[in-house]
């Protein structure tokens, strides 16, 4: 079952994000791993400009989380995970097709990390395209609020309806 967060969540969010994000250890630049990845706060920071939140639960257990955020015309992608145990079980799958559906805009865009293949294979499979390294440098600057390292090195997809 798929259900819009609230509040109260935010535990539960973090344990997935947390959980999930233990795979970019190694794979991301040292000085930009840190545990835990994400801390409370900076969910709600994040849900306070504009962040939804999405879970996938099964018998009232969070086993995946997706957000969006909404820019006049682009929906972001934003803080989409699976707990270790759960993935390539579909849950990612699910929540991105309930995320299309209930999408206004015309173009969504999702930014990861370049070295994180398996997510991008993921939107991939999806139809979303890879941007130029100039496009995403843009998009990075345009609608995410990361430091330098990270759009160094990061990727944008792109999904048009």
């Amino acid at each position: 079952m798929i259900k819009e967060c609230i509040a109260n969540d935010a535990s539960n969010i973090i344990d997935v994000i947390n959980d999930a994000a233990i795979k970019y250890k190694g794979i991301i630049p040292d000085d930009c791993w840190h545990y835990p990845y994400m801390k409370k706060q900076e969910l709600k920071d994040e849900i306070a400009n504009g962040v939804r939140m999405f879970a996938y639960k099964k018998n009232n257990n969070f086993l995946g989380v997706m957000g969006i955020q909404e820019f006049n015309k682009v929906t972001l992608i934003r803080h989409a995970y699976t707990l270790t145990n759960y993935q390539g079980k579909g849950i990612g799958k699910s929540l991105l097709q309930y995320l299309f559906k209930i999408n206004k805009n015309s173009s969504i865009l999702v930014g990861t990390w370049k070295n994180a293949t398996w997510a991008i294979n993921f939107y991939q499979n999806f139809g979303f395209v890879l941007q130029t390294k100039v496009q995403t440098n843009l998009l990075l600057k345009q609608y995410w609020k990361i430091p330098f390292k990270q759009i160094e090195n990061s990727v944008v997809l792109k999904h048009n309806k």
